[in-house]
């Protein structure tokens, strides 16, 4: 004799359920997944390789301590006009993010396009052909037929 207690589950469980196995949420949840692990490869890929030759070709121009102070001490750093707490409109760091941005959607493009070009996309399969000339015979003998023994 079982003395186990049975909860009823909440109605929505059941449709919880149905849409989280739905296939293109697990398919969302793996480009997700996918998704990230690109971003660090893509991060690493700007970071590493292309910011290092734009540095070089600018001469080390570096946007990040380019900034207005609108309240406070003037400093000539923004980490020293942070630290006296001074409000300051960091537009070097706006620049600097716009400069990733583009660089990152540079990247991307051309990765995308290369791995376009080295996936094949499968050859369209051709419609099948009409039936054969001994088929439309045999069809109409067998209509023939039947017709024959349908008359009275």
């Amino acid at each position: 004799m079982s003395d186990r207690i049975k909860i009823a589950s909440p109605a929505w469980l059941d449709e919880f359920k149905a849409f989280i196995m739905r296939g293109n949420v697990v398919d969302l949840a793996v480009g997700v997944v996918i998704g990230a692990a690109f971003t660090g490869i893509v991060g690493s890929l700007v970071k590493d390789l292309i910011t290092p030759v734009i540095g070089l070709l600018t001469g080390g121009v570096d946007f990040s301590n380019l900034f207005v102070t609108l309240k406070g001490p003037v400093e000539p750093t923004l980490a020293e006009a942070a630290k006296a707490g001074a409000v300051t409109l960091n537009y070097g760091i706006f620049l600097n993010a716009v400069i990733n941005f583009i660089i990152i959607a540079f990247a991307i493009f051309w990765m995308v396009r290369l791995v376009s070009k080295l996936y094949k996309a499968p050859a369209p399969v051709a419609a099948p052909a009409g039936p054969s000339p001994s088929e439309l015979l045999l069809t109409e003998i067998r209509d023939l037929l039947k017709a024959r023994l349908e008359q009275p």
